[in-house]
C-alpha cells in the first residue's frame, strides 16, 4: 500500500511532511492547549500556594484536559484539515484515498488514537521514523498521512 499512496502523492503533487515540521507543529499545539486550559481552570489555581496541592488540583482535571484534547484535534482536523500548529507549519492532514481533508469520524479516531498514544509513551508518534509514509499510530487508524500544504 506504501507504493501507492506514494505515487498518489505524487500524481497530486504532494509531498509527505517532515517529521521534522510535523514535531514543531506538535509543540505548538501541546502549548496552546496547555496555555488554554490554564486560562480555564485559572480561578482554581490561583487560590492555591501550596505545591502539593496544585499538582492534585491539576491532576484532579485530566480527563477535562484530555477532552480538550480530543476537542481540539478532532474540531480543526476535521474543519481545517490541520490543528493550528500544522498550519502554522504549514502542513496538512489529508485521508490516504481521497487526498481530501479527513471526515468528523477519521478526524476524531485520530485525535483519540493520539492521546492514546500519549498515554502509552508516545510510542505511536515513534511509529512515524520507521514508517515508509511516517503515519503515527493515529494516522494508521484513521488512515490520513500528513502532507505539505
Amino acid at each position: 500500500m506504501s507504493d501507492e499512496v506514494q505515487q498518489s502523492l505524487r500524481s497530486a503533487g504532494l509531498e509527505l511532511a517532515s517529521l521534522k515540521k510535523r514535531s514543531f507543529a506538535f509543540f505548538i499545539d501541546e502549548f496552546l492547549l496547555a496555555f488554554l486550559f490554564l486560562i480555564i481552570i485559572y480561578d482554581r489555581v490561583s487560590g492555591v500556594s501550596d505545591p502539593d496541592a496544585m499538582v492534585a488540583l491539576i491532576n484532579s482535571f485530566t480527563f477535562e484536559y484530555l477532552l480538550l484534547k480530543v476537542a481540539y484535534q478532532t474540531l480543526f482536523v476535521y474543519q481545517y484539515g490541520a490543528s493550528i500548529g500544522k498550519i502554522a507549519m504549514k502542513i496538512k492532514v489529508v485521508d490516504v484515498l481521497t487526498l481530501e481533508k479527513p471526515i468528523f469520524s477519521s478526524a476524531l479516531n485520530r485525535a483519540v488514537f493520539r492521546v492514546i498514544s500519549e498515554m502509552l509513551f508516545y510510542l505511536g508518534f515513534a511509529w512515524a521514523f520507521y514508517n515508509q509514509n511516517r503515519q503515527s499510530w493515529q494516522d494508521k487508524t484513521a488512515r490520513t498521512i500528513v502532507v505539505d500544504a
